[in-house]
């Protein structure tokens, strides 16, 4: 079977701890993603899924429960370590890119390399060249991002959601500021790297359509998960 790359385990958070405020969001997550899995998650406005996601980044840390990312328990690690847990075994993708907008889109791509290593140097930008080829921008290579269209951006984001090779990419809406052709294409793009590098992906969605190309729908409604189940596709979907 193949590895497991993400585990929650009972997970739950709370909010305004020790006050009269005091409110559970989550309340009890078990969920459990393998390497190479294509899973969406959603539900309704309010129901937890970003709060849930920024857990599994390791943004923020549960009030209670055991997460752990490619075996790692992250409730043993200190702040540094979930740090450099998060840098090397997650990407990101945003409904809104977070590029640089005075950067190239190589620069871009080049940041969290960058970051990791301190220094830039002749394999960090060797890298990010394979990465904008294989999203179909290298020709873009020296534009700045502020100059692609809204699609292009989108490719650049996921290229650098990539560069450290991540086993798991969390990807919140990143087709929810496109236009219906520019969503699918980022969409088979995400498709396209799962598929032949084995990169884990969890999708947050409003989009049912998009929903049911995943393999599994993950639901989530008042912090719980009510339906976990995979998706049957078509001979027609798959070819």
């Amino acid at each position: 079977m193949p590895a497991e790359v993400l585990r929650l385990e009972d997970i739950r958070k709370s909010f305004n701890l020790g006050t009269p405020l005091e409110t559970e969001v989550l309340h009890g997550i078990d969920l459990m993603l393998r390497r190479g899995e294509f899973c969406a998650l959603i539900g309704p406005s309010g129901s937890g899924k970003s709060t849930l996601l920024n857990l599994i980044g390791l943004l923020d840390r549960p009030t209670a429960g055991r997460l752990f990312i490619e075996g790692h328990d992250t409730r043993a690690l200190d702040d540094a370590a979930l740090t450099r847990l998060r840098g090397h075994s997650i990407g990101f993708v945003f409904q809104y890119h977070h590029l640089i907008g005075a950067f190239t889109a190589a620069e871009n791509v080049m940041m969290p390399l960058l970051l990791d290593r301190g220094h830039p140097d002749d394999t960090m930008r060797s890298t990010a060249e394979d990465l904008l080829d294989r999203v179909g921008l290298l020709p873009w290579k020296e534009s700045r991002v502020g100059n692609l269209s809204g699609g292009q951006q989108q490719r650049v984001a996921i290229a650098r959601a990539l560069a450290m090779n991540p086993a798991l990419v969390l990807a919140d809406e990143p087709t929810g500021n496109l236009d219906t052709r520019s969503a699918d294409g980022v969409f088979a793009l995400m498709r396209e790297v799962n598929r032949t590098h084995g990169t884990a992906f969890l999708i947050v969605t409003h989009d049912p359509r998009l929903a049911r190309r995943c393999d599994r729908i993950v639901e989530v409604v008042d912090g719980r998960i009510v339906t976990n189940e995979a998706v049957v596709h078509s001979a027609a979907e798959e070819a």
